[in-house]
């Protein structure tokens, strides 16, 4: 089956990783960092079957190097929690050949990547089959963040972009420090061109499944976007997966074992209940084209059904079991309302929304829950640099603040973009690190609520899956006993004729 599986990450000294070790793993090579002063050997790991460094026009040729390259990026990053390299994760697909997939991934990174300034590592991986023996092969990418000039040289992430007052001149802040926004040089880091990067991936997937005449296709929507009602999991990584494999609980483990078991429970349940939906839908048409006067309801065939099954059991304990069973379904549709197979019907399609409405909540809490690990995120950078920004304030004579500025400018950078990126996307006037994790804790405390919110639910539908069945079963029962008649009604017509 065709996944279209496209993650795109960072690799950051903030989460303990190192761009040296980080490629010396996907590549399973040994590599040694000058900025940590260690030896990285991956040598052992097996099922890297293609490396290849591919570098724009303007790169150094010696950066076709791997360990060449990535100490050069170590070196440039200055910042001890500096962003390093932008990390790409994609499943190829098992419909194709090897050649055909590297193929694939060599054109998309050419020309969606590299083409557009990056320098980008690539590395195929094809590890042995997983516990359900469907072979797993993607591939790995490690772009470069900091573009490069013109001459080969590293130029810089963000520039300054002075806020200007109504007469075009630049606006200080209450200390006397002229207001800037900290601008990305280049659109890599943005929704639209991750969006795009998936959009190319999965047109050069179709283009190849129609060459090859499969009627298969990759799209790069969202469930959501797409009207699937499921929740997406997170990427985990082979970090966390590593950790899971060894018992160790992991954030990311656990949000998606809350994704699975919750996608489970809606799905079954969105199952069944199309399932009693079509069956009322065909009761329905059936009562349209019956001609008896009085149509049979749900609690008549409840009845029938009871009825046939407790002459069968005679007096036996399985007698008492039965019909207190009988009690449980017909008070279900008592208490509901549930006369006809219109009051049935509605009191379905109410479960349905009610489903949909926990599926909705759940994808909220989801949402707000990530958009609250960001705001963490970016209000610790804040904090973490305001003694920065606080000790150049007090700086006054301007080339030694200047000066100053310079030595910090990645702390400095981070500080602002932090904030404008607060300010502006979150509407944050103020950071408030602890009600925020608290607002966490409640989410998730929330989530797991949800749970309990579907087990009335599930009990209702279950239920009614078995007054379904029951009905099935007299129904076939009725069927029989008129196949019997016509049977008897025709051997007593041709003993008559034969008189």
């Amino acid at each position: 089956m065709a996944l279209c599986h496209f993650h795109v990450g960072h690799i950051g000294r903030a989460g303990g990783q190192s761009a040296i070790a980080s490629a010396a793993y996907r590549a399973g090579e040994e590599l040694y960092s000058g900025y940590y002063g260690e030896t990285n050997d991956f040598t052992r790991k097996g099922g890297v079957t293609y490396t290849e460094i591919m570098l724009p026009p303007n790169a150094p040729p010696e950066y076709k190097d791997r360990q060449t390259l990535w100490n050069a990026v170590e070196e440039v990053e200055k910042h001890k929690k500096a962003q390093l390299a932008y990390s790409f994760d994609i499943a190829l697909q098992n419909e194709f050949t090897p050649e055909e997939n590297l193929e694939l991934a060599r054109t998309f990174v050419q020309e969606c990547l590299v083409d557009k300034g990056m320098i980008a590592d690539l590395a195929i991986h094809e590890p042995d089959k997983g516990d359900d023996g469907i072979p797993n092969p993607h591939f790995h990418v490690m772009t470069t963040m900091r573009p490069l000039n013109p001459d080969g040289s590293w130029g810089s992430k963000q520039r300054r972009e002075y806020v200007l007052d109504e007469n075009g001149n630049r606006k200080k802040d209450e200390n006397g420090n002229y207001i800037f926004n900290a601008v990305h040089t280049t659109d890599w880091h943005t929704p639209e061109t991750l969006i795009w990067w998936r959009e190319c991936w999965c047109k050069l997937n179709n283009e190849l499944f129609e060459r090859k005449g499969l009627d298969i296709r990759l799209d790069p929507r969202s469930y959501e976007e797409r009207g699937i009602d499921q929740i997406p999991t997170i990427h985990e990584g082979p970090q966390v997966r590593q950790m899971e494999a060894r018992g160790i609980p992991t954030e990311k483990g656990d949000k998606n074992r809350w994704i699975k078991a919750t996608n489970n429970l809606i799905e079954k349940l969105k199952s069944k209940i199309q399932s009693i939906l079509e069956w009322i839908k065909e009761q329905k048409t059936k009562l349209l084209q019956s001609k008896e006067p009085a149509p049979i309801t749900p609690i008549d065939r409840i009845r029938q059904y009871y009825k046939q099954e407790t002459r069968k059991s005679g007096n036996s304990p399985e007698t008492d079991k039965l019909l207190k069973e009988m009690a449980s379904s017909i008070r279900l549709m008592e208490e509901n309302g549930i006369q006809t197979m219109d009051d049935l019907d509605r009191f379905v399609g109410e479960l349905d929304s009610q489903v949909s409405g926990i599926l909705t909540e759940c994808r909220e809490i989801d949402s707000q829950i990530r958009d609250l690990n960001t705001k963490i995120q970016l209000g610790e950078t804040v904090v973490e640099n305001k003694p920065v920004i606080d000790q150049m304030n007090e700086i006054h004579f301007k080339t030694r603040r200047e000066k100053f500025a310079q030595t910090h400018r990645e702390e400095i950078n981070q500080y602002y973009s932090a904030k404008r990126t607060l300010k502006e996307k979150y509407k944050v006037p103020k950071i408030t690190l602890s009600s925020w994790k608290k607002e966490k804790q409640q989410l998730r405390a929330k989530k797991t609520g949800l749970e309990e919110q579907c087990k009335p639910i599930r009990k209702k539908v279950d239920r009614l899956m078995k007054i379904r069945y029951q009905a099935y079963t007299v129904e076939r029962a009725e069927e029989r006993a008129r196949d019997q008649q016509k049977v008897l009604s025709r051997k007593k017509t041709q003993n008559q004729s034969e008189r």
